[in-house]
Formats: structure tokens, sequence, C-alpha cells
């Protein structure tokens, strides 16, 4: 008999499972994919770093969070400055005084902010859906060649369908500063996710290539309390519908060449192009191997999104009105379950960052494990 059953190996369940062990209880992970981690999985291809459920850039202003996991493994200097390719032409992301020179030939940012302005005017009163927002932030130069394609692309929906709130922060610098996240902290696990895992999980019993819904009654049955890390709405089997998301789904290559694109990630804003960006995993870690030797070959991921459905893997929660109604009455369901408790992104239907899932584990860690 086990104190407690986790469900998914991915951060949440993983950062659990190593603090009900180091508490000294006895613990059983399930992971119904063949290998731990969930999407924050990396696999090793001719010494590259591949993240294989996408692109996954660890950042975080928070101290404890980033004390905390840096205790698993070290992290690398990586900075996350994607470039964004419209029909061939290229700018740079987030939108800062490159961006702006590139796109109006302004040259200080008293004359980029002018021009901004001069578009926001577009706009009058509050913005009432994700276009306006938009061009509320930027203006419409912005909005048409770097927004409205990607976005379009990555929701399935036009921009004018998309609520505003979606976008109620976009990065503008009036600076030369290329870093996309406003994060002190920023860098990747070197040799990749994975092993930060297992450092998690070290000890701890895991059971891969085992769909805890598919053995539920068998599996409850081992452990005093539950810890479920899935899809809520699938726990309950659907029985007051289907909570929306958005999966992606990913064509990886690897190729012989040293360099394909010059950089870890290039978004491709025009609605044209079928893909919404292309991950070149090498650049996440310089170029180079564990020994800090150049790669001759690349892998490199092209990026698709498109709309869940059953068997695909769930990766953005659909947070509208319907959806978040839905999930309220799913969440009604889960406080009576008296020895389960519901986590992460899935279990708790909601967008997480890595470093707000940390804190969300260590956080219920904390109530669960005194």
């Amino acid at each position: 008999m086990y104190d407690y059953l986790v469900v998914g190996s991915g951060l949440y369940g993983s950062i659990f499972a190593h603090e009900a062990k180091a508490k000294g209880k006895s613990v059983l992970v399930v992971e119904k994919r063949s290998n731990i981690g969930g999407n924050i999985y990396t696999e090793n291809v001719e010494g590259i770093s591949v993240h294989v459920y996408g692109a996954h850039i660890f950042h975080t202003n928070n101290d404890n969070v980033w004390k905390y996991i840096t205790q698993f493994a070290e992290f690398n200097r990586f900075t996350n400055s994607p470039v964004a390719n419209y029909k061939g032409e290229l700018y740079s992301l987030p939108f800062n005084m490159f961006t702006f020179n590139k796109m109006w030939g302004v040259v200080t940012p008293a004359e980029a902010l002018d021009k901004i302005e001069e578009q926001r005017k577009e706009v009058i009163g509050d913005p009432r859906n994700l276009e306006e927002q938009a061009i509320s932030l930027v203006g419409r130069d912005i909005f048409e060649k770097l927004v409205k394609g990607y976005t379009e692309k990555q929701w399935g929906r036009d921009c004018k369908d998309l609520p505003a709130f979606i976008i109620k922060r976009l990065p503008v610098r009036l600076t030369f500063d290329n870093n996309y996240f406003n994060a002190r902290y920023q860098g990747i696990p070197v040799g990749g996710y994975t092993k930060l895992i297992e450092t998690l999980l070290e000890g701890v019993e895991v059971r891969l290539n085992t769909n805890y819904l598919d053995k539920k009654l068998e599996l409850d049955a081992l452990a005093d309390r539950v810890i479920y890390t899935g899809p809520i709405d699938a726990y309950f089997n659907y029985q007051l519908g289907t909570l929306e998301y958005r999966s992606v789904r990913f064509e990886t290559e690897l190729l012989d060449q040293p360099n394909f694109q010059g950089n870890a990630v290039v978004n491709y804003t025009d609605r044209e192009t079928p893909w919404t960006r292309i991950i070149e995993h090498k650049w996440f870690e310089f170029g180079k191997d564990l020994g800090g030797n150049d790669l001759s070959k690349t892998v490199i991921s092209r990026e698709y999104s498109s709309e869940w459905k059953p068997g695909d893997e769930p990766y953005y929660p659909v947070n509208d009105s319907k959806n978040s109604a839905l999930y309220a009455q799913y969440k009604s369901l889960a406080d009576k379950e008296e020895n389960v408790i519901f986590g992460g992104r899935l279990g708790e239907y909601k967008y997480y960052d890595m470093d707000t899932t940390i804190a969300a584990a260590l956080e219920m860690c904390a109530a669960e494990l005194h």
C-alpha cells in the first residue's frame, strides 16, 4: 500500500513525488506515455537535446522557484530572442527598436513612439476583441505583419473573434533589447529537461505505459491519496461535456547540415505559411554538445497549431466564458472527491508556465505534506 499515487510524471507530479518521498511517504507514479517528463520531455538525437513536445524555455522572477529548481539541474544562460519571418522579411521579437527600424525606418525611441501613438488612435474606447487590443498596443502595421497571421494560426479563429484578454500584454520596448522575457532568471537545463525530471524522481517507483483511467479501480486501491494531473473532464468520463484545448503537431527532421536558420525560434507570422514556427533545437544549447564541441548536424521541428480532438495531446486550455463555466462545474465535482487532488495545467484547466507550475506544486506540497 502506498501513501500517494501520482498520476502523470510532468513537472507538477514529479515535484510532488519528490517532496512526498523526502517526507518519508511511499509514492507510486503512473505515466501513460513511454517516457517521464510530460510535455517537457527531451531526448538526445546526435548529441542534441530535442524538445519533443515543443520549445520549453525556463524563465522566472520568483527567487524561491529558481532556488528550488536549480537544486536538480544546472541551467545554462540561454536567452530567448525569437525572430519573426513575414513573407521573407525578418523582424526582431519582442517588438523593440530593431523591429521599429525595420518596419518604419525610425531611428530614435521618440520617432517609434510617435508612429505607434498615431496608429493606436484607430481604436476608440475599450478594445472589444484581440484585433482591437493589439492595435491599441502596437498599431495597425505591426498587428498586420507580426500578430494577425500567427495568432489566427495558433487559435484557429479570426482575431476579431478572439477575446482581448489573450493579448493584454505585448512586450513593446523602446530599446534594442532582444530578450523576449522580462525575467531575472532564464535558461535551459544543461543536457535537457529529462535529466531534471530523473533527478526529481530518483528513488521513486514509476510505472510507464500505464493509463490510470483504464485501471482506475485497481490503481486507486493501491494508495490512500491520489494526485491527479491529467485532464479533469477525462477523470469524470466527460459526463458534463468536453473542455476545449488547442493542440500542437510537430514535424521533426534531422538534417545533415550544421545550421538551418541560425536561431532557436523563428515565428512565421503570415497566414499562408501553414506552420506557426520552426524550432532549431541545437541553439538552445548554443550549438554545442555536452563536451563543448560544435555539432555537425541539426534537428528542426515545424510546429502546427490545431483544434484538439480525442487522441491528440491537449496543450492550451481555451479559457473563454463557455469553457470556464464548464470547468467550474467539473471543479465542483472535483471538490467532492475526498482523497483526490487535481493539479497542474490539465487538472486545473489553466495555462501554467513552468515557474508557476513549480510554485503551485510547492504550495500544494506545503498544504498536503505538513
